[in-house]
């Protein structure tokens, strides 16, 4: 009885964890919403040259955990990487603090960037590079705890509904960071400085860094698995190169679904039945079949994955050239409040949670008649419909930023009278 009810929620370190993920992207979004406005207003950038550094950055952190979650997961255990790598984390907001602190003191005629700038930013890159997919399979592993409790009839089913259950609660509290980090900062910044508008994510993520260290005591932890990973990751390349070209040639036979077991994009079997890496890790390079089979998994994603590079081209927009684009608009609501132009960014974060229920409820229901499907409809639809929406966001951008210039040519005003919520689309 008592196993059942443990069962029903997620236990202290979880919640904890979610906690703290939420924090995580209170101080990112805090900082990278509205750093478009930072390097123009501030540093005096172009916004073309802006638009290009705030890219290059999150395209470089967005990067980063490919090469530092391999050593985590072979050499280094969770929590100490947690540790290590939110302390670059903090180093990196700390700097990047000060340089806002001390620029009112530097002469007008070196208001350039500097190169403690850019330290700053990349720090913080490296220490988000190692600290995120760290904390997500840190706070995963916790789950574990319950299998010893759980009797073994119906540890299966209810390790699978707590880790559902988890990564729901994470994608919220992660969510719900991504709001405020976005609306709060973004006013607290044009309204009262860059100093206070830096220092307060870098409270939050000592704060964050000092709950999850009062957490230590509840923690699983778990051992690093040695060198298995990187060997299988050079297998793998080998694998890849020695069937990029029999894929040209041969078409890729789909397993039969009796002999399947569903890994990943929760319709689409990646692999057969018992299939062990870490065995096939340990043969001989001849009997490399499970490894080449991966490989050629891999290697029929990579169309999707360069389809959605576009898709987080698209992604970037508001970020960088709408921020940008709403400075020119109608921002006032009264007399006296201006909307920043950053906080329309939370409009993302708001349909996410706002739209998730609803699709559970009313979308998926209304799919399963039409598509016979269990789950309404498969994960690479739910990716074309996404990609379809955002082709008619950018069109209604267009359309927008037309209109747009098209008041600014007839205006002898900085700011056009176009309204900034026609942004929102």
């Amino acid at each position: 009885m008592a196993g059942g009810q443990r069962a029903q929620g997620l236990n202290k370190p979880c919640i904890l964890l979610i906690v703290i993920a939420g924090m995580e992207r209170f101080a990112f979004k805090g900082v990278a919403s509205n750093l478009v406005t930072y390097l123009t207003d501030v540093l005096k950038m172009s916004n073309s040259t802006a638009a290009k550094t705030v890219n290059s950055w999150c395209g470089f952190t967005s990067m980063l955990p490919l090469l530092v979650a391999p050593l985590a997961d072979s050499y280094w255990d969770q929590y100490s990487t947690i540790l290590v790598f939110c302390s670059l984390y903090v180093l990196g907001l700390l700097a990047l603090t000060s340089t806002a602190l001390v620029r009112p003191w530097i002469p007008i005629n070196k208001t350039g960037p500097s190169s403690s700038l850019f330290w700053s930013l990349y720090m913080i890159s490296l220490g988000q590079g190692g600290y995120n997919p760290s904390l997500q399979t840190f706070g995963a592993d916790q789950l574990e705890i319950e299998e010893e409790i759980l009797p073994c009839s119906s540890k299966s089913d209810e390790i699978s509904d707590k880790k559902s259950l988890f990564f729901h609660w994470w994608y919220f509290g992660i969510c719900s960071g991504s709001l405020l980090g976005v609306s709060l900062m973004a006013y607290v910044q044009d309204t009262f400085g860059w100093g206070l508008g830096f220092a307060i994510p870098t409270i939050i993520m000592v704060t964050s860094i000092a709950l999850f260290s009062c957490g230590s005591r509840f923690y699983a932890l778990k051992q690093p698995k040695g060198s298995v990973a990187f060997k299988a990751f050079e297998n793998m390349v080998h694998a890849m190169k020695a069937t990029a070209s029999k894929i040209l040639k041969v078409r890729f036979t789909l397993l039969n679904k009796s002999d399947v077991v569903e890994l990943e994009l929760e319709e689409k079997p990646l692999c057969r039945q018992g299939l062990d890496v870490s065995e096939g890790l340990n043969k001989s390079s001849n009997d490399g079949i499970h490894i080449r089979e991966i490989a050629q998994v891999i290697l029929h994603l990579l169309p999707i994955w360069t389809m959605l590079l576009m898709f987080a081209v698209i992604f970037q927009q508001p970020a960088t050239f709408f921020a940008k684009q709403g400075m020119t608009m109608k921002r006032n609501i009264g007399s006296n409040f201006k909307i920043p132009p950053a906080t329309l960014q939370s409009a993302i974060t708001v349909s996410i949670i706002l739209l998730m229920p609803l699709y559970d409820v009313c979308f998926i229901p209304l799919a399963r008649i039409i598509t016979r499907n269990e789950k309404g409809i498969t994960v690479t639809q739910r990716m074309g419909v996404g990609m379809a929406l955002s082709v008619v966001a950018m069109v209604i951008a267009a359309i927008v930023e037309t209109k747009r210039l098209e008041i600014s040519r007839n205006s002898q005003s900085e700011t056009v009278s176009l309204s900034i919520f026609w942004l929102l689309p």
